[in-house]
């Protein structure tokens, strides 16, 4: 088509191409080149999205509307409706926020703080260990004569959906202090001991306070916690209604790992009182995971050995 055109410019009026007329290949030179231009005009249109005639015709030729942009009142209930539902999930699996009631955790917590407490890891298995700061559900009626807070509707629903801090006067916030299989122990005025080893907690406890109350309402005690359980205590320990206190109850003063919501893992509010929430050194010294040696046992390790020469002997003799 190309040397069609060439010929047309040529002036070779009289010469005939492929058995047509020179004069008849110029119209079709022409309409070569115009469709070519055509083609690419709708490429453009196709790339860069410019309106050309075509791009307004419908099926058949027909003229297309273009869509009018929806009303932003009528698309405003849809946006709230996907901001309370992603609030929603996000309270109910990843952060929720508690405000912290009482003095029983100064001065690590003072009372009106709001923390963030990660409500994520344990779905996936993760279990509250020493040091954590955790929040919980009353486990035996641990709060009873302590006053509640009386919400109204609008408190209520926003807090139940977390866009404002939990107003359940059923959970608490306290400091876990021993894990399934530890033995906690306090005597006189301390330091507290776990597994054997002392606690420097002098960084969290309440200035003033020594580690251990002399009482004999709890405060001298000796206890080991239960697989599914923690023992839990607050850093003002002699304004603190905690595992000590609740001997008494159904869980002898232990806390179900089931009732924990999570771990206490920000102050965010008020903003002069923001930080992290972490576990203090003392609880990563050595030897405080250290369980006793079995000694009823003795015979253990010997049959697990026995066990495993039986099938080597018995190979070794069958290539013999």
């Amino acid at each position: 088509m190309g040397d069609v055109a060439v010929g047309a410019r040529s002036g070779h009026d009289g010469e005939e191409h492929r058995g047509r007329p020179a004069e008849s290949a110029v119209p079709a030179a022409d309409s070569a080149v115009t469709s070519g231009s055509d083609s690419g005009a709708a490429e453009d249109d196709r790339v860069t999205g410019e309106h050309t005639t075509a791009g307004h015709q419908g099926p058949g030729g027909t003229a297309r509307t273009p869509k009018k942009p929806r009303s932003f009142w009528k698309e405003l209930p849809i946006l709230i409706g996907i901001a309370l539902v992603l609030a929603l999930l996000i309270k109910t699996f990843l952060v929720q926020a508690f405000s912290i009631p009482s003095d029983s955790m100064q001065n690590t917590l003072q009372q009106g703080d709001r923390v963030l407490v990660d409500k994520l890891t344990p779905w996936f298995g993760s279990e509250p260990e020493r040091g954590e700061v955790v929040v919980f559900h009353d486990p035996d009626n641990w709060l009873a004569g302590e006053p509640t807070t009386d919400p109204n509707a609008l408190q209520t629903f926003l807090s139940w959906i977390g866009l404002m801090p939990s107003a359940e006067e059923k959970d608490l916030i306290k400091r876990v202090v021993g894990v399934g299989g530890d033995t906690i122990e306090c005597k006189n005025t301390g330091p507290l001991t776990v597994n054997g080893k002392a606690l420097n907690e002098q960084s969290y406890v309440y200035a003033g306070n020594t580690p251990c109350s002399q009482d004999d309402q709890g405060g001298q005690f000796k206890v080991k916690v239960p697989e599914g359980y923690i023992w839990v205590m607050g850093d003002h320990r002699q304004n603190s209604r905690d595992s000590r206190y609740n001997q008494a109850d159904k869980n002898h003063g232990m806390v179900p790992v089931k009732d924990v919501v999570g771990r206490a893992v920000v102050v965010a509010w008020p903003i002069n009182r923001w930080s992290t929430l972490p576990v203090p050194d003392t609880f990563d010294q050595p030897g405080l995971n250290a369980q006793p040696a079995a000694t009823d046992l003795p015979a253990a390790p010997q049959g697990l050995a026995l066990a495993g020469v039986v099938p080597v002997v018995w190979w070794r003799r069958r290539k013999q």
